[in-house]
């Protein structure tokens, strides 16, 4: 029963990374996107994006942080208390993102929206990095099983680093795939390039950054080098072919299964690190059996997980599928993927 609602946990931090790291991601590109002339049409396609959407995926979030909290109290106990420090940044971080998005859409003057496109692009960085770091300190096993850890170390560190990186990388990558797919629907061939290059140039970071990263879990994670070369080998395999076919896509063109392509890269990286770390929660002591609840409240889990399966998936789905049919209404006439 622990393993089976560790696996319900496991699912929410990959759907958060898939569609809230997407949200994330496109406040990179709006963070570098330039000037208030120069960058109108891609943060345009952004808002446009966004809008409809960003709040239902932080419906992830909510799911994990409820899962954790009554499956793997010992767990969340430990993580609080040694790694609040990035926690709390993380949390202000989403909630100077989510009033910068909404009081910049809704400001006149441009010194204004300046001030509020700013707080929301660097939170849209910030937040990650810090997320990515948690996975790296839980990842080293820098987080203690009776919690208080050293406040700066467990995520100032070469894994955490190299976390917040990648988390950073892969949200920049997810947006700039799916706002790629976005413009070509609107059937505007300037903004198709515009986030076509850039998807490129993230995918191949990326790549870039994991392949070293590999030295860095070498010297400074050693089990999780050590399973990521054994048990989770096949999921690394596979992500890095989803990596590379996402980028030919992209060098080609062509529209048509890249967003899946692209989610599934990601969704394997994450998967990677899940299944490197069983059976531990915090890296290499606290065990998923270990910190589990007793077993009359992982039933009730089970039983709600399931629930919201039945009630809060529809719902999305219909979400994304009603967002994609507004776009299809623009696409060019002319347009095929």
């Amino acid at each position: 029963m622990a393993d089976l609602v560790a696996v319900f946990l496991f699912i929410g931090v990959i759907a958060y990374a898939l569609l809230g790291g997407a949200d994330f991601g496109a406040g990179f590109w709006d963070l570098v996107a330039g000037g208030a002339r120069r960058g109108r049409e891609p943060r345009n396609l952004i808002d446009d994006s966004l809008a409809p959407v960003w709040e239902a995926n932080h419906t992830w979030l909510i799911y994990c942080l409820v899962m954790l909290w009554s499956g793997f109290p010992a767990a969340l106990a430990a993580l609080t208390s040694t790694l609040y420090l990035p926690l709390g940044i993380a949390a202000l971080g989403i909630v100077l993102r989510g009033a910068g998005f909404a009081f910049r859409k809704a400001s006149i003057r441009t010194p204004e929206q300046r001030v509020y496109g700013a707080a929301f692009a660097l939170s849209s960085v910030l937040t990650p990095y810090c997320f990515g770091s948690v996975a790296g300190a839980l990842a080293s096993g820098r987080v203690p099983a009776r919690g208080d850890g050293d406040a700066l170390t467990s995520w100032l560190n070469p894994t955490s680093a190299l976390g917040g990186v990648l988390a950073v990388l892969a949200c920049a990558y997810l947006a700039a795939t799916y706002l790629t797919v976005a413009a070509r629907r609107h059937g505007d061939p300037h903004l198709f390039r515009y986030f076509r290059d850039r998807a490129l140039a993230a995918g191949a970071v990326t790549g870039a950054v994991s392949i070293a990263g590999v030295f860095v879990l070498r010297a400074d994670a050693p089990r999780l080098f050590h399973q990521l070369g054994h048990r989770a080998l096949p999921l690394a395999l596979l992500a890095a072919v989803c990596g590379v076919l996402g980028l030919a896509l992209l060098r080609a063109e062509r529209t048509r299964g890249l967003r899946e392509t692209a989610a599934a890269a990601v969704a394997l990286i994450v998967s990677g690190w899940g299944v490197s770390q069983y059976p531990y929660l915090l890296g290499t002591h606290l065990s998923v059996q270990e910190a589990a609840a007793p077993h009359a409240t992982l039933g009730v889990l089970v039983a709600v997980a399931c629930a919201a399966a039945v009630l809060i998936l529809p719902s999305l789905i219909l979400l994304f599928r009603v967002m994609g049919r507004v776009d299809g209404a623009h696409r060019a006439p002319h347009e095929t993927s």
